[in-house]
């Protein structure tokens, strides 16, 4: 089945996509290094990573939908069949529909009248409320890491950096696998959830996840194009984070998460005017038709 293929399919991209990257590097990262007192609060990977006998067709036809919306082969506001679905992944209705219902309550998926149900179409305010309580989280983040991070920690953290900048810079040259850019986006949410696990403060590693800020994030990234980063974009944040004051810290996030939202909020407007526009030309095709 198509849904077979999906699952787990996310840390064996990241594994390839690091190793080809750590042949350009100067150092080598083992992914989701932890503290030896600290127990990672993320579960992203444990989901993405889970053995295809052990998890329910629900699960299964929610990640490969996951999947779909995350690389960009399912745009922001594509018509999600149950029907089509269920027949595309060899199953029935119900976990097509459980799933969907999964997706919705995360905000990936959304149900309007006379519409249907659709990947989630934001508006500029949707877009500018979530990054606003991103900034809020993660600000807070940057600041209590900059206080207790552990020099082991920030020396991770300093690797970590590298390796993501390394893969966003391979993504400017022209990098366009799907694979490799999906993994790119996985690893950069793991980045910004270690981040938060170094502070020591559980329950915002949790609200970070449980408020999807990263998943809204890589979204809007794939959906809107964004232009490349500066080369040196995440070493830059983590030098500031680590060696500046709290007050430091606290800027470079905030600026650090602002970088480009102008152009995530007018790429994604586009996106949205086509999709009005081919919507309008499919009823005035229908009306001549009965006409």
């Amino acid at each position: 089945m198509i849904c077979d293929i999906s699952v787990g399919r996310t840390l064996g991209c990241l594994s390839s996509a690091c190793q080809q990257i750590s042949e350009h590097a100067s150092d080598s990262l083992t992914f989701q290094t932890e503290s030896e007192n600290r127990e990672p609060v993320n579960t992203v990977a444990r989901r993405f990573s889970a053995p295809n006998d052990t998890i329910s067709l629900s699960e299964r036809a929610y990640l490969y939908l996951r999947e779909k919306i995350l690389k960009g082969q399912l745009t922001l506001g594509t018509s999600l069949s149950r029907r089509k679905l269920a027949a595309q992944l060899g199953m029935s209705l119900l976990p097509v529909a459980e799933a969907l219902q999964r997706l919705e309550g995360e905000g990936l998926v959304e149900s309007r009248p006379r519409i249907g149900t659709r990947v989630y179409l934001p508006t500029a305010q949707d877009i500018r409320e979530r990054y606003e309580i991103r900034e809020a989280l993660e600000s807070q983040a940057a600041r209590l890491f900059a206080e207790k991070a552990t020099v082991r920690e920030r020396l991770e953290m300093e690797k970590m950096a590298e390796q993501m900048d390394a893969m966003f810079n391979r993504c400017s040259k022209g990098e366009n696998d799907p694979e490799f850019l999906f993994a790119v986006h996985s690893y950069h949410l793991q980045f910004h959830l270690r981040i938060a696990e170094c502070t020591g403060c559980r329950a915002l590693g949790h609200a970070i996840e449980k408020n999807h800020v990263l998943i809204f994030n890589w979204l809007y990234d794939v959906a809107a194009q964004r232009p490349p980063l500066p080369l040196r974009f995440h070493r830059e944040l983590i030098d500031k984070i680590s060696q500046g004051t709290v007050e430091d810290a606290d800027h470079a996030m905030r600026q650090h998460i602002r970088y480009g939202l102008d152009n995530v909020v007018r790429g994604i407007a586009e996106r949205s005017k086509q999709l009005d526009e081919s919507l309008a030309a499919e009823k005035s095709r229908q009306r001549k038709q009965q006409n």
